[in-house]
């Protein structure tokens, strides 16, 4: 790449058969000039790059954008970055010098489109899908974290817009590359623990505030930060103190909670692995904070601390299988399996003492039982000692690197063309459902918290007003197809959400 990165596009395609001609006398060019513009669907060489612009600087885009820049073929350029916020941006472009750089992504897809080839994107989840759509319009491979967005009509149209712009697609949720999700794939067509009728899944989330009050002090906004565009397509809202660069995950207007942060990594394995569809219900129930006697404190930007759902899904077969989702610290009841001192958490998921838990699953079968960590990791058999007698022949190949691996893959497939390569998280047929499942529990946890004012004569108190709670404790049937609750209207205010004036609407 060029010191100043100013490479510039020719104004027609070079074909593949005039690069190849003239390689020994331009083999220079050719690391400059984005391979989207040296030929057409599948142009494959061995020396071809992904020219990248990274969406998102700090956190978890650190984490993608070190995968990308030391992936094994050394096939991927960081060319541009784009943040908000200078104290997140900053040791990125120390790292990247000849990465042009960007605040507001419209003005950098604008004048640079034609200079990379994919888009990563990592970035608080009220913005992930309007982001996310604009690369694909512009025809840019598209790597963006999990959840795929924050609303569940967000992810229907970023589904349909990869397969209508025929663009590699990957959902960050690098556990769906890990050998143990292939490991599991074997013990079940193995029939090693017969037929799954439940699984039960769980994480430490939140880790970050939650169930709390809106903030009622008005800071000034850091000179670092881009407030305005930090906000995106959210409402209007003034500056909140320490809710960047991550404890945005908390409030209903940014983020998506623990289950938006960690259930496609933990769901993930027994949508992927049990071929899951829509669920045709879901129950919930969650924490609460009550203020006075009869009045509830109404926090309705805030999470809840903790949850607890139900799935119910049919499968292929026809048979009935129910998923469950634990959060804040609620774990499922011990296993019978497991002896009395042992510590679930580190023996469901083989997390050793020295590590922080994060999450995990417990399959259980007609004839055994499985527990793996987030994203599939270290599967074993219950109880323990099973495992070092298990004996299936390995049928699946590994993905080099498990992991991380996840990221290198995607390059890989970019580079190889749209059609010509899988990947393990694409939006179609798999992360576009999983991301709409996980948020459809949103939506009742939002339901849950729905609140009717009414006024009743209380024998002590006198006329007092009261609080009806009609999304609670009710069992919601959802059409998946068409993203609605068809047992209690109010939900479906969930289902999408209205941009702020001035980023217009998500639509194809």
């Amino acid at each position: 790449m060029m010191e100043d990165n100013k490479e510039t596009t020719p104004k027609k395609l070079i074909s593949r058969g005039e690069f190849i001609k003239n390689t020994a006398l331009t083999a220079a060019a050719f690391s400059i000039v984005p391979r989207h513009v040296l030929g057409g669907k599948g142009f494959v060489a061995p020396s071809d790059k992904l020219y990248i612009a990274a969406v998102g600087c700090g956190g978890e885009a650190e984490n993608d954008i070190h995968h990308y820049a030391t992936a094994p073929k050394k096939n991927a350029v960081i060319a541009f970055l784009c943040d908000v916020d200078d104290r997140m941006a900053a040791p990125r472009r120390k790292e990247f010098p000849n990465a042009k750089f960007y605040y507001d992504w419209r003005e950098m897809f604008e004048k640079e489109s034609k200079h990379f080839d994919a888009v990563s994107v990592a970035i608080p989840d009220h913005n992930h899908a309007i982001v996310g759509l604009s690369a694909m319009q512009l025809k840019k491979h598209l790597y963006l974290q999990k959840p795929l967005t924050h609303d569940i009509y967000e992810a229907r149209i970023l589904t349909q817009a990869a397969e209508k712009y025929k663009v590699v697609t990957q959902m960050g949720d690098q556990g769906a590359s890990c050998d143990g999700m292939r490991t599991m794939r074997e013990w079940f067509e193995a029939g090693l623990i017969g037929d799954i009728t439940s699984v039960y899944n769980w994480t430490n989330r939140p880790v970050w505030p939650q169930g709390i009050p809106w903030p009622k002090d008005r800071p000034p906004v850091p000179k670092e930060l881009k407030w305005d565009l930090w906000l995106g397509t959210a409402e209007k809202t003034d500056y909140i103190d320490n809710l960047v660069p991550f404890n945005w995950r908390g409030w209903w207007r940014f983020g998506t909670g623990a289950l938006g942060d960690m259930a496609c990594h933990i769901i993930g394995p027994a949508f992927k692995l049990l071929e899951l569809g829509y669920p045709t219900e879901v129950t919930c129930s969650a924490s609460t904070i009550y203020s006075g006697i009869f009045r509830e404190s109404d926090y309705p930007e805030s999470i809840p601390v903790s949850s607890k759902l139900r799935y119910k899904f049919i499968l292929k077969d026809g048979r009935e299988l129910k998923l469950y989702w634990m959060d804040g610290g609620m774990i499922p009841d011990r296993p019978d399996e497991l002896d009395p001192d042992v510590n679930e958490n580190e023996a469901l998921a083989d997390v050793p003492e020295e590590n922080d838990f994060e999450g995990g699953s417990l399959f259980i079968g007609t004839k055994g039982k499985v527990s793996c960590g987030w994203g599939g990791s270290h599967p074993r058999l219950l109880p323990l000692s099973l495992n070092k007698d298990v004996n299936v022949p390995q049928k699946y190949p590994r993905i080099e690197g498990g992991m991380d691996g996840h990221w290198w893959q995607w390059i890989d497939a970019c580079i190889a063309g749209y059609g010509n390569m899988e990947v393990d998280s694409p939006f179609v047929g798999y992360a576009g459902p999983l991301t709409e499942t996980v948020l459809m529990g949103n939506l009742l946890l939002r339901s849950f918290n729905i609140r009717n004012k009414v006024k009743r004569h209380d024998p002590v108190y006198g006329d007092v007003e009261d609080i009806t709670t009609p999304g609670r404790y009710i069992t919601y049937k959802w059409d998946g197809e068409n993203m609605r609750i068809t047992n209690f209207e109010a939900a479906n205010q969930f289902v999408k959400r209205e941009y702020r004036q001035g980023w217009g609407e998500l639509k194809l």
